[in-house]
């Protein structure tokens, strides 16, 4: 088996956008964290995954909520927002606080400053080691123009046609 940091090093050289995963808690606040282990699964029906750390405070508010959304970041303020979400010493309250999102159809918080959306209904999930891979049903989705925040061996930039 490789080493855990030689794995690291490697698979940092695929290049992966940025996405905020959002769901909220069984009281209704809203949680989420950074994520790019995010991908399309089927188009009959239209699903994608995301997978998430199961030490994460978002990964319960998933499993309990029954839903999320996944918000694809754009360059610019996208980054900040990205290491806001995936900051894990900060309260989970207080990662929105100052940020603009609203619920969309299932619940789940979609953040306005999002530069594409995807609603989802969670539909299964399995163990994938020390994360799971959660499966959401797309419900709604929408997207706008911009450029994509990217994250490259352990920074981030930009995509450049």
């Amino acid at each position: 088996m490789i080493d855990t940091s030689e794995f690291r090093r490697v698979i940092g050289h695929f290049a992966s956008g940025v996405t905020v995963v959002t769901t909220r808690r069984p009281d209704g606040r809203p949680c989420g964290l950074t994520a790019s282990a995010v991908a399309s699964l089927s188009l009959q029906p239209t699903l994608l995954l995301v997978c998430v750390e199961k030490e994460s405070d978002t990964h319960g508010c998933i499993e309990s909520s029954g839903c999320f959304a996944v918000n694809v970041l754009a360059e610019g303020k996208g980054e900040t927002l990205a290491r806001r979400f995936s900051a894990p010493e900060a309260d989970p309250a207080e990662k929105f606080t100052g940020i603009a999102f609203r619920p969309e159809r299932t619940g789940a918080p979609v953040l306005d400053d999002a530069l594409a959306w995807l609603d989802c209904e969670l539909s299964g999930s399995i163990e994938g080691g020390d994360h799971t891979v959660f499966m959401g049903e797309v419900m709604a989705a929408d997207a706008s123009e911009g450029t994509p925040l990217l994250y490259y061996r352990g920074g981030y930039g930009r995509f450049v046609p």
